[in-house]
């Protein structure tokens, strides 16, 4: 199991450019529809729980994946999986750096690849989409609005949704103690 985790995740962080974000819809296909390892509800909890952590969500995410399906050392094994492709092309990058910096076709391919990547970051934000509720929708535009228009920080943000989180299930909670 620890091999697959790693395997999984290397292969993840090798075949997705992007950054972290580019790399959800990878991880959930493998971990939810390929190997079945968890479910869609517990992929979009750790999905919010990883965004609200610092560190790149994709690292996150791999972090509480492999944690979930094999514990601590599934946790180091999916983590390593994931960063250690990216780390090694850095460190091939960083070797030749001066020598490809000024190529023409090394330029030309990062600029072929962006409308790629847009299309993986919006193809897993209209799944999750598809099961919101609408009031969720309005108040995801509305932080939205608020970062993007206003200026707000997203951190401040995050933390008032996780307050008002909290108040809305011990509420809940007290409701269905009740009961």
């Amino acid at each position: 199991m620890l091999l697959k985790l790693f395997t999984t995740f290397f292969k993840i962080g090798l075949f997705s450019f992007g950054g972290g974000f580019a790399m959800i819809p990878l991880i959930q296909r493998e971990v939810i529809e390929r190997h079945k390892w968890i479910d869609e509800k517990d992929f979009l909890d750790m999905l919010v729980l990883a965004q609200s952590t610092p560190g790149p969500i994709a690292v996150n995410t791999s972090v509480f994946v492999g944690y979930k399906v094999a514990g601590t050392v599934g946790a180091i094994m999916a983590t390593l999986g994931t960063v250690l492709p990216s780390f090694m092309v850095i460190l091939l990058l960083a070797l030749f750096f001066a020598e490809v910096r000024e190529n023409r076709y090394v330029d030309a391919a990062f600029r072929a690849m962006r409308p790629a990547v847009v299309a993986l970051i919006v193809a897993p934000l209209i799944g999750l989409v598809k099961g919101m509720k609408w009031y969720l929708m309005g108040v995801a535009a509305a932080v939205a609005v608020a970062v993007w228009y206003f200026g707000f920080s997203p951190a401040y943000l995050i933390g008032a949704s996780l307050v008002i989180g909290v108040v809305i299930a011990v509420a809940n909670g007290r409701k269905g103690a009740k009961k």
